[in-house]
């Protein structure tokens, strides 16, 4: 119980500071809050596929770049699996966000830490960038979602 009131804390805490930002008109936050699911399933759907897809195209070359000397595959893999892992929470999110339930906000969240943690790794700034905006609108959202 404790780990969870934690991570409750931590989510508090990054809430505090997009609290500072300009909030949205409440017939905005109640749309996104409305098609938060949808475009859950949707991204979470194509992740999931292009996620696979990279699984099988680094399953097929690792070995050709192994015997050809070439470094550094393992960094392509790791992205590709903080990829899958994303995509997955926002799978899983669906029934949650559906029903307007905290614990479906709550995984969108997870996989927007992960796409950060990823966005991180590869050094990518619009990444980043993208991920704190994302960030935004989902502590715009947030009081939709009920435990």
């Amino acid at each position: 119980m404790a780990k969870n009131n934690s991570i409750d804390s931590y989510i508090d805490m990054v809430g505090e500071y997009f609290k500072k930002l300009p909030s949205l008109p409440k017939n905005a936050q109640s749309s996104i809050a409305g098609i938060t699911p949808w475009l859950a399933l949707i991204f979470g759907i194509l992740g999931v596929a292009t996620a696979l897809v990279g699984l099988g195209i680094f399953s097929f070359l690792s070995p050709i770049a192994l015997m050809t000397g070439i470094r550094g595959t393992g960094s392509g893999l790791i992205i590709v699996i903080l990829g899958l892992v994303s995509s997955a929470l926002l799978l899983a999110s669906f029934p949650g966000t559906q029903k307007r339930q905290e614990k479906g906000w709550k995984l969108i969240f997870y996989s927007q830490v992960v796409s950060l943690v990823a966005d991180l790794v590869t050094l990518s700034l619009g990444g980043v960038l993208f991920s704190l905006i994302g960030f935004y609108f989902l502590y715009q959202i947030r009081e939709y979602f009920k435990k």
